[in-house]
């Protein structure tokens, strides 16, 4: 039976199908990685996934990185998990150049073909979730892709509102997500309103719920200005933004506190206060969570109806193919989204 005849037929008796890698850019590290990924699948427990496209620039890369590990093509993403205990499975398809550290457009038409196909595959059940390899934005630009990241394309191919999008950012120890994300820090302030936190905290509760097995999940809120504010002395969003959309958050049930001051927010004794922070920053929510888990810091979109995640960092051109690029946070982006997944499907059979 093909797979496309039957999707989700794998998540039968809790097994789930297999997660599909969209290579990023070629130029940058996320080929080795799909690889070092795949050679610590034993140690690190990960659930049977495939790289989509670039079976060559794969072995290449393999080699590259000093890495001798089989890579077997597959025709279907159903046939992953029979073949992924001894190859690292490569749905056939678009392939291409393995020119690491030299970023070309050709490369980025390739990442951007991965990425449709490894969505469209999560879309329809035949992967149950979608780990997306970093690419870079400007080169993507100059073929033809529209969305300020792959953040809001997935939105977009599953027909969800970019606003209801939600990046959220996880490690072993902290997990973050930041109200305004690609934006000055001028405009922060003008951008934070009653409706956005509400609609984003309830996102956050729900995923909570769905993706991490939370019943009942605590949520902080982070204050924007100094020391929450301090009544209105050092800037006036908390006590009319920020604290009337909490009272909201609570009359409806949610376990949300706040406004927080953001300097000791995430201090250790904090932390074990909560299970995800809310920011209202992109670098309030991301600067911890890389100082903290740096090496294994996942990039979770929450809000859609898959399963997507992404290693934390960028494509680092200048340490393609020399060794040096570290492999936890792909290890850790694929173990949060087979995770993830297995809780949806359980959900859906129970």
């Amino acid at each position: 039976m093909r797979p496309s005849d039957k999707a989700g037929i794998y998540r039968a008796g809790g097994r789930i199908a297999p997660l599909a890698l969209s290579l990023g850019d070629p130029a940058g590290i996320g080929p080795e990685l799909i690889c070092a990924a795949w050679a610590a699948r034993e140690a690190d427990r990960l659930p049977p996934f495939f790289a989509v496209g670039g079976f060559e620039l794969l072995q290449q890369a393999a080699r590259m990185r000093d890495l001798d590990i089989p890579i077997q093509q597959i025709t279907y993403p159903s046939e992953a998990a029979d073949c992924f205990a001894q190859a690292l499975p490569v749905l056939t398809g678009v392939d291409g150049k393995y020119r690491p550290g030299i970023p070309e457009p050709e490369g980025a038409r390739l990442a951007l073909h991965s990425l449709e196909q490894a969505t469209a595959l999560a879309k329809s059940g035949e992967a149950s979730a979608v780990v997306t390899g970093p690419i870079a934005k400007s080169l993507l630009a100059e073929v033809g892709f529209v969305h300020a990241g792959q953040t809001e394309f997935v939105a977009n191919a599953c027909g969800i509102a970019a606003e209801d999008a939600v990046m959220m950012l996880a490690g072993p120890q902290l997990r973050t997500v930041p109200l305004t994300v690609h934006c000055a820090l001028a405009e922060v302030p003008g951008r934070i309103t009653q409706e956005l936190l509400c609609r984003r905290t309830r996102i956050v509760h729900r995923a909570m719920q769905r993706d991490f097995g939370l019943p009942a999940p605590r949520i902080a809120i982070a204050a924007l200005n100094p020391h929450a504010g301090e009544n209105g002395r050092m800037g006036l969003e908390e006590q009319q933004t920020i604290s009337p959309a909490i009272a909201t958050l609570r009359a409806e049930g949610i376990d949300v506190t706040g406004p927080h001051p953001a300097d000791s927010l995430f201090a250790p004794h904090a932390r074990d206060g909560y299970d995800v922070a809310i920011a209202m920053y992109h670098d309030q929510a991301l600067v911890p969570i890389k100082a903290l888990d740096f090496d294994a810091g996942v990039n979770m979109t929450l809000g859609l109806p898959i399963v997507r995640t992404s290693p934390d960092h960028g494509t680092a051109f200048d340490i393609a193919a020399r060794g040096k690029a570290h492999a936890g946070a792909t290890v850790a982006a694929i173990s949060l989204a087979g995770e993830a997944a297995l809780r949806r499907a359980e959900q859906s059979l129970a």
